[in-house]
């Protein structure tokens, strides 16, 4: 059942960290695009502070175009624009182009889901007392949306990690692409059952982590 029953303790910190690196990094600059973008979301609907419809239907119909598409496809479908900015399409370098395009309307919309829950009556408040649009959306908007903001973020970290896993067929490093090249090439199933099981407490950790945080956040 277990090929020559040898764990390959060595193979797995790498593998650990090259995940890290690929995610933090890809959420770090999918976060700076995507919450940007959910706010604008936001702001551009009908009836909100600054009401444009068509670019919110231009916006969101890009957004929704872009997350139609799963993430093996645009893996490969974005390749020429991926070597156009890393030089390559292989390796971390190259999978952190995909795996920011693929994150980033995801955050966007979740943004979105997370400042739409903010109380229109508190927005209207400030409006009456004569805040600006800045002062609504920093002060109001963000600051009441941040325990709903940082399960959004965790969530998006999550399938960041995902993504990256799938990333490893295009030799991303990784865990995922350990798990390829040992557990399914060469049919190493404690090696694929031992990536599993680290993959799952990643992900045990980072969400509780994301919960006690807005949990704190809610105190405040």
């Amino acid at each position: 059942m277990f090929n020559g029953m040898d764990p390959q303790w060595d193979l797995y910190l790498p593998a650990l960290q090259e995940t890290l690196y690929m995610v933090g990094l890809s959420v770090f600059i999918a976060t700076l695009i995507g919450i940007p973008l959910g706010v604008l979301l936001v702001i551009t609907r009908r009836g909100h502070i600054m009401e444009q419809p068509v670019f919110y239907q231009i916006v969101s119909t890009i957004i929704n175009v872009i997350r139609s598409v799963p993430f093996i496809i645009l893996l490969f479908a974005i390749i020429p624009f991926t070597k156009l900015v890393t030089g390559t399409f292989i390796g971390k370098e190259g999978a952190i182009v995909p795996l920011v395009v693929y994150a980033a309307p995801y955050i966007a919309r979740l943004m979105e889901s997370a400042l739409l829950e903010v109380d229109a009556g508190i927005i209207e408040a400030f409006q009456a007392m004569g805040a600006t649009r800045r002062q609504i959306i920093f002060k109001v908007m963000l600051k009441e949306a941040r325990p709903a903001l940082v399960l959004s973020l965790t969530i998006a970290v999550i399938g960041l990690i995902d993504a990256t896993a799938m990333a490893g067929i295009i030799g991303a490093g990784g865990l995922g692409n350990l798990a390829y090249r040992y557990g399914f090439q060469r049919w190493d199933t404690l090696v694929m059952l031992i990536t599993v099981i680290i993959l799952i407490i990643l992900v045990q950790l980072l969400q509780t982590l994301g919960n006690r945080v807005a949990r704190s956040m809610r105190k405040d």
